[in-house]
């Protein structure tokens, strides 16, 4: 009998070690790992990072957002560099999506923000509401109002949803958790083209695309954009619970004292983590290797699946990809997982692939012929 809610469906069985890339579960079984706890460690059970929490838990691992934190301007300088922006810590890629729909709405005095049907935004009230998808609104009653849903990849979707009071436009560049589908780079180029003409502010969640994912630090970067406030979490922290919310220092103002705040945000503890994830991801080479290893895997999947008649599509960016497929989504989860090799699911008829940044070739051939396999 368990004491919890049952608002998850939790396959039988428990990860309880992991080394690398790889997870072991109660049985002594060995997977790799290719959803990295659905976006969260990208880089592994990282042995750095788990030095830099060790270190940290000896000395002091949280304090309140009333007192200076060098910590939190450390993770900050080697997110932001020389760029005009300011960051907020939260504690997940939700909260991090509140704050910036708050400091869109503050800044402009406007209540309006256009998202994108199939969007995933979060769970809380706010993000939820900000989500193009009903399923997960189902029996919450009203959301917060004054969010509409343009078509993705259309930008004349957009202009007809605009109106005086627009605050701003809200989007990921690869919509991820409906089907792995990249924004056209046209489309985000006029989109941002459009919100600057017109002084609308945009939002770009990063929570999943961020951190290396797609092989940038930041997917905008492949776009040659850049938002007026993009969000991240997940890889922030390669599996502690952490979030940020980073916007132009010309909106600083609307976070004054008193405006936002967050209890466990940013404390010691989680920055240990993401400064030391950073310092990983901005070495030298490493970014740039993430990017050919990713493009890597999915030409090798391409090709095994080219002829395969389960398989429609295989597409992404950098080391978030979506296998598209007629097959039932549940059976082939299965099924990797029985040849040791953890996928995830996006929407009703997407493999979805989120592997570690630190993956060998060798490793990644041989998810490549698991997954030849499992759709064979």
């Amino acid at each position: 009998m368990t004491k919890l809610f049952q608002n998850y469906k939790r396959a039988a069985i428990e990860f309880v070690k992991a080394q690398g890339n790889y997870l072991f579960d109660q049985d002594g079984k060995k997977y790799l790992d290719f959803s990295t706890g659905i976006g969260v460690t990208n880089l592994g059970f990282h042995p750095q990072v788990k030095a830099a929490l060790l270190k940290q838990a000896e000395e002091i691992w949280h304090m309140p957002n009333l007192y200076h934190n060098s910590l939190q301007e450390e993770v900050a300088g080697k997110l932001i560099g020389d760029k005009d922006y300011l960051a907020f810590f939260a504690n997940s890629g939700a909260e991090a999506n509140e704050a910036a729909i708050k400091i869109a709405r503050k800044s402009t005095g406007k209540q309006e923000i256009i998202t994108f049907v199939n969007s995933f935004h979060g769970r809380t009230f706010g993000s939820m509401s900000a989500t193009g998808q009903d399923k997960i609104k189902t029996g919450f009653g009203d959301g917060v109002p004054h969010f509409s849903y343009a078509t993705y990849n259309d930008l004349d979707s957009v202009k007809v949803l605009v109106t005086e009071d627009t605050a701003a436009v809200m989007l990921e560049l690869v919509q991820g958790e409906s089907s792995v589908r990249p924004a056209d780079k046209a489309f985000v180029t006029d989109l941002s083209q459009f919100c600057q003409e017109t002084g609308i502010l945009l939002i770009v969640d990063e929570v999943q695309t961020g951190m290396g994912r797609t092989g940038k630090l930041f997917s905008f970067e492949h776009y040659g954009i850049e938002p007026d406030i993009f969000t991240l979490a997940k890889g922030l922290g390669n599996g502690v619970p952490v979030g940020a919310m980073i916007a132009k220092e010309k909106l600083g103002s609307a976070f004054s004292y008193g405006s936002h705040g967050s209890t466990f945000g940013g404390n010691k503890l989680v920055m240990s983590a993401a400064s030391s994830v950073l310092d990983i991801m901005l070495a030298d080479g490493f970014l740039p290797q993430a990017l050919e290893n990713g493009n890597y895997l999915q030409g090798e999947l391409k090709k095994v699946l080219a002829d395969n008649p389960k398989v429609t599509d295989v597409r992404g960016l950098g080391y978030m990809i979506g296998i598209e497929t007629s097959e039932n989504l549940a059976d082939l989860v299965e099924k990797a997982r029985d040849k040791g090799l953890i996928v995830l699911t996006a929407g009703t008829n997407v493999i979805r692939l989120l592997p570690p940044l630190t993956l060998t070739k060798e490793e990644i051939d041989q998810g490549v012929a698991i997954l030849a396999d499992v759709f064979a």
